[in-house]
């Protein structure tokens, strides 16, 4: 039987930090939790993806790279479910998104002023309430590979457009990180968000892997989505340390 994508290992070789299951959210803690409250990222999921689908996101191989790779940078990672299991659940993902970002500021191990947000997939569209409006203590946005506007015909409401809501983001950084072999439909969005940033004066940052393949960090075992993966943490961490 072959593995799934979401199932195969993260791309870079990440010692496992080991996590807190609080309800819906995996928290994994840098060395020196406990010494002095550290910054967070928050990793939210693409989709939509079957609810029955087992396992689920936070326990993907990628998602348990990512917070643990943000452990071992000094930072609070945080993953966790979300019910995007249908182009309708958008407002409901949304209100997850937005509850759990309130939990993870009040944690005793995190500093609520210092938070970054981290998207991927179809997880990009709910990027578009903290674009739009970014709160002060969201020191900066990344999204990778995301869907960026909702897709002709899918019934998801306009609120989710992220090319619009970059048209506000003031002074947000914001990191994109842009696969070449990227399917046709969403690189037009991520087209249309680039040319809306520069329109609109965001403070873009892009980082590009030509060869990458939606999914990459998981697809793409080689030295490109190892150095993106890896220029990307940095970056958020670069960010949240300010």
């Amino acid at each position: 039987m072959t593995t799934p994508p979401y199932l195969l290992p993260f791309v870079l070789s990440v010692p496992d930090a080991g996590k807190r299951r609080d309800g819906n959210l995996d928290v994994y803690l840098p060395a020196n939790s406990g010494v002095e409250m550290a910054p967070a990222i928050v990793f939210v999921h693409g989709g939509p993806i079957p609810a029955e689908l087992r396992p689920t996101p936070r326990d993907w191989p990628v998602y348990i790279g990512y917070g643990s790779l943000a452990a071992s940078h000094g930072v609070v990672g945080v993953t966790f479910d979300h019910h995007l299991y249908s182009t309708a659940d958008y407002p409901v993902a949304a209100s997850d998104v937005a509850s759990v970002v309130e939990r993870v500021r009040a944690l005793p191990e995190v500093d609520a002023d210092r938070v970054a947000l981290w998207f991927f997939s179809g997880g990009g569209l709910l990027a578009a309430d903290w674009v739009s409006k970014p709160p002060p203590w969201l020191r900066c946005l990344a999204a990778t590979y995301p869907v960026l506007a909702p897709p002709p015909g899918s019934g998801i409401e306009a609120r989710f457009n992220t090319v619009e809501a970059v048209r506000t983001a003031g002074s947000l950084p914001i990191l994109l990180t842009r696969v070449g072999r990227e399917r046709a439909e969403f690189a037009a969005m991520v087209d249309a968000f680039t040319t809306e940033a520069d329109r609109y004066q965001a403070r873009l940052t892009v980082i590009d892997v030509p060869d990458g393949q939606h999914g990459f960090d998981t697809i793409d075992h080689n030295e490109d989505s190892r150095g993106a993966v890896a220029q990307a943490m940095t970056w958020v961490v670069s960010y949240l340390q300010q």
